[in-house]
Order: structure tokens, then C-alpha cells, then sequence
């Protein structure tokens, strides 16, 4: 099988085309600096290409028999499956993941597409009850037409895939933007997948450009009825404007920034509670919207965890994200790394304690662990995004709930204890869209609700809540006999 090499250019309309912007952008393996594709960027008129193929593309994919959009996704699958090795060195390349990351990601997408070959037959409707003589209500699910979506830089194929997916399943049709950073694994590595898996032309077209040059117009283009964003909160407050103020008001669907709690009670398991907080604070090096961002520990087991998650962060294998054992390689790019860098500064200036630490080596920056830290310092108050763990130390289980709270963000969260049914009461206390009971927060499941409350974002993604956001309900209503009117005449 002929690995996937050549990306340079844009797939729009069902072909495969150069960007006409005048301009063009290399794209770099974060690790080695490799130039691994340079791309001419997309046009406005190539945005506006992309979308009108879409339009007119998607009534004859929505008009198939759900067994001829599932058969699509079961050829999808199997092709996903053969290029394991494929997908998985394009994403240690161009992502920066380390293989572990990189083969789980991987395995998330092939589940995520097995999953949704059953989502062709989620266009279900009802019959709805009426007060009025001989009036039958039916209510029918229909696809929305055209879905926009911008995919992120650290999760590309996984965050990709999650909105394409289930949008292609239920009969739409998806133009994808992806990140600056990450344009093939985001976006053009699935428009050859979908290629060979003999997707009909138009349907999906992946535009690859310049946030300045066609960042407003892709969302505010008057074709797509749903646009799904997985990003920033500045960002998305912005695109959720520009839905809103479009020629056609746009339904949006938004998974933005986290400040993720780790909480540990005082009954907990401080070993299992240890190998979780490793795994969800370190992996990709944290460049994960739902990762550990602050870890809240009950004064009773709090020295006790923090002697033993230094002494592990310390062993972690730092470097080369294509050797296996390497947990943590480089951060995507210099900008992120030099926002980290400042952070670390801050925590030190705000009188933080750093038990473990290091120089970045190139963009590979070790795992930093601060302890001493309060709910005022940054570190507690801003997302991080980066192999930075800071531990705060709560007086009981009542305060720790109130400071994994404290913050503007509710995505992700998780909560270690002994007593199962007392850990969930605590759970539901916590105002985050997602909290897991004796495990790290870093889940991703296609048939439970993704999506966070409080400035992380609206709306779910996954299982029946895709369903939900890449539909709309029609009634109909059908009278049956002659109805009576009151300006009939007497």
C-alpha cells in the first residue's frame, strides 16, 4: 500500500487543486524542523468554490438509502485500519504526538467511524399527539445541508473526525478549515482517506488558508446552516458573533478552553490517584483542552501524593516522540512554547514552589511540577496547555468542590476516592460538562456527551447529541377531516 506522501495541495470540489491566494505556507515537523509539506493557501473564491459543491453535492448523498452512507463508512474504516502505520507517522510528524499518543489517537478514530456506520439510521421522526379533532403531528429529522467545520492543531484527525463523521452519517455535507499547524492531519489526510473510500465528489472539501484572509468569510458564508469549532474561548466568542450577525443566523457548536480539576479526596488511593494524574496532566505533553490543569488535594494525603507524583514526573522519558518509550516530545511550535515559558516565570515571581523542572531542550520542554500554589496565582486561573502541573492543597472535601469551581471554565474534570457513591454526589456538584469518578479526565467516548458549560463551549458532540446538532426537526402536521374554524359561519 503507497503510503500518503503528496499534500501540497487543496481538496475542493472533489479535486485536488493549488490555492490561489498568491501565497503560500510550509508546514514543519515541530521536532526536526523538517519542512514537511508547503501548501499555496486557499482563496475566497476557492472558500466560496468549496462550499457551492457542497450545496449542490448534498441533496443526492441525503436522498441514499442509510445502507449506501454506511457501506462509505465501512470501507472508511477498513482503509483507516490498513494505514494505521500511515496515520500514525503523520501524526508523530506533523502534531508533534508521541507514538503512544499518536497510535491512541489513531485508535479513537477507528472507533469513532465504526461507531457512526449506525448513525445512518439516526434520521428517526414521530408521530405527536394533537388537540384538535382528526390533526396528526409528525415531526421528521432531517439533515441541516452544509456544516462548516475549524478543527484544531493538538487532537487534528480525533477533532476532525468527530464533527465530519456523524455530520457525513446523518446525510450532510462538511467543508473543513484546519489548523495552520497541523493542515494534513487536520483536514487533507481524511479527503484522501475519503477518496479512496469512494466518498461522492463534493461532498467534503478541505480549505486550507490563512485565518486573516478567510477565517470571517468561512463562517459567515451564507450556505452553512452549523458551524462546529473546537478551539480557544477568545476565538469561539468571536466565530459565535459571526454566526450570529451572518446573512443566515448559524447554529454553532463550540468545545472551547479548559481549566480542568483533579481532585483527590483524603480516602483516595494515592497510587491509582497518582497514575491518573500522570497520564491526564503529561499526555501530549498537555496540549489537551480536557488535560489536568490544576490537581486539588485533600491536607490529609496531600504530602504523601506530592512525594510520589514528583518522584514519577521526574522518571518520565522526555524527547523523541517517535521512540516508544518517549512520553512527552516537543510542544507544537514556538509561540506555544514561549507562552509556557512565561508561565513558569509567573508561578516562580507569584511564590510557587517548583519540585521539578528543567530548560527546554529545542521545542521538547520537561515536565514542570509546582506546589504552594493558591487559587490567585495564574497557574490556577489560566488554562495552560503545556507539561506544567501545579498542586493545590484544599482543607476538605467541601473545599476542594468550591476551588475546582473557582474558575470561568467547566469542561473536564475528575475526582478520586474511596467511596464511589459519595465521589459521584461530589461529581455532580462540580460545574464542568464532564466529571469521571476514579479516573483522569482525558476521556473521549462516541456515544457519551462531549462538551463543556461556563465559557467552555456550547452544546455536545458524540452519540445522540451529534444526532441532535447536525439535524433539525420539521412538523408536519396533516388534517385528517374537515376542521371547524371560529369565523366559520353559524
Amino acid at each position: 500500500m503507497t503510503p500518503y506522501k503528496d499534500f501540497h495541495r487543496q481538496w475542493i470540489a472533489g479535486e485536488w487543486c493549488e490555492g490561489h491566494s498568491g501565497t503560500s505556507r510550509a508546514n514543519s515537523d515541530p521536532y526536526t524542523d523538517e519542512v514537511l509539506v508547503e501548501i499555496p493557501q486557499a482563496s475566497l473564491e476557492d472558500l466560496d468554490a468549496a462550499y457551492r459543491a457542497a450545496q449542490a453535492a448534498q441533496p443526492e448523498w441525503e436522498a441514499k438509502l442509510p445502507s449506501e452512507r454506511s457501506a462509505v463508512l465501512e470501507r472508511l474504516a477498513g482503509i483507516v485500519e490498513a494505514r494505521k502505520d500511515d496515520i500514525v507517522d503523520w501524526l508523530i510528524h506533523e502534531s508533534g504526538s508521541t507514538r503512544r499518543k499518536a497510535t491512541l489517537e489513531w485508535g479513537l478514530v477507528l472507533g469513532l467511524i465504526k461507531y457512526n456506520i449506525g448513525t445512518t439510521y439516526g434520521l428517526q421522526g414521530s408521530l405527536l399527539p394533537a388537540d384538535i379533532p382528526g390533526k396528526e403531528g409528525r415531526a421528521y429529522r432531517k439533515p441541516v445541508g452544509v456544516v462548516g467545520m475549524i478543527s484544531p492543531w493538538n487532537w487534528p484527525l480525533q477533532l476532525t473526525a468527530r464533527t465530519l463523521i456523524p455530520a457525513l452519517a446523518l446525510g450532510n455535507a462538511v467543508v473543513v478549515k484546519p489548523a495552520s499547524d497541523t493542515p494534513v492531519t487536520g483536514g487533507l489526510l481524511f479527503a484522501k482517506l475519503l477518496e479512496e473510500a469512494g466518498l461522492s465528489k463534493g461532498l467534503v472539501s478541505v480549505v486550507v488558508g490563512r485565518g486573516s484572509e478567510i477565517g470571517d468569510a468561512f463562517v459567515s458564508h451564507p450556505i452553512p446552516r452549523v458551524m462546529s469549532f473546537t478551539g480557544s474561548t477568545p476565538v469561539g466568542r468571536g466565530i459565535a458573533r459571526q454566526a450570529a450577525d451572518a446573512e443566515i443566523i448559524k447554529h454553532v457548536d463550540l468545545e472551547l478552553g479548559g481549566n480542568g480539576p483533579f481532585v483527590v479526596l483524603g480516602d483516595a488511593d494515592v497510587d491509582r490517584a497518582v497514575d491518573a494524574a500522570i497520564f491526564g496532566k503529561f499526555l501530549h505533553q498537555g496540549q489537551i483542552c480536557m488535560a489536568i490543569n490544576r490537581i486539588i488535594v485533600e491536607d490529609s494525603l496531600h504530602d504523601a501524593f506530592v512525594e510520589r507524583f514528583v518522584a514519577r514526573a521526574e522518571r518520565l522519558a522526555v524527547g523523541d516522540p517517535r521512540q516508544e518509550e518517549t512520553i512527552i516530545g516537543p510542544i507544537i511550535n514556538d509561540k506555544q512554547l514561549d507562552t509556557l515559558k512565561r508561565k513558569i516565570a509567573d508561578a516562580q515571581a507569584e511564590g510557587a514552589h517548583m519540585q521539578v523542572g528543567g530548560e527546554a531542550q529545542g521545542r521538547v520542554l520537561p515536565p514542570h511540577v509546582f506546589t504552594g500554589v493558591d487559587q490567585s496565582m495564574s497557574l490556577a486561573r489560566e488554562e495552560i496547555f503545556g507539561p506544567i502541573a501545579p498542586i493545590l492543597r484544599a482543607r476538605d472535601a467541601d473545599d476542594a468542590i468550591h476551588m475546582a469551581n473557582d474558575t470561568e471554565y467547566g469542561l473536564s474534570a475528575a475526582l478520586f476516592t474511596g467511596d464511589v457513591e459519595r465521589g459521584v454526589q461530589l461529581a455532580r456538584r462540580i460545574e464542568a460538562g464532564m466529571v469521571h469518578v476514579n479516573d483522569q479526565p482525558v476521556n473521549d467516548l462516541p456515544n457519551n456527551p462531549f462538551g463543556g458549560e461556563k465559557n467552555s463551549g456550547l452544546g455536545r458532540f458524540n452519540g445522540d447529541w451529534s444526532v441532535a446538532a447536525f439535524t433539525t426537526d420539521q412538523w408536519v402536521s396533516v388534517q385528517h377531516q374537515p376542521r371547524s374554524y371560529p369565523t366559520d359561519e353559524a
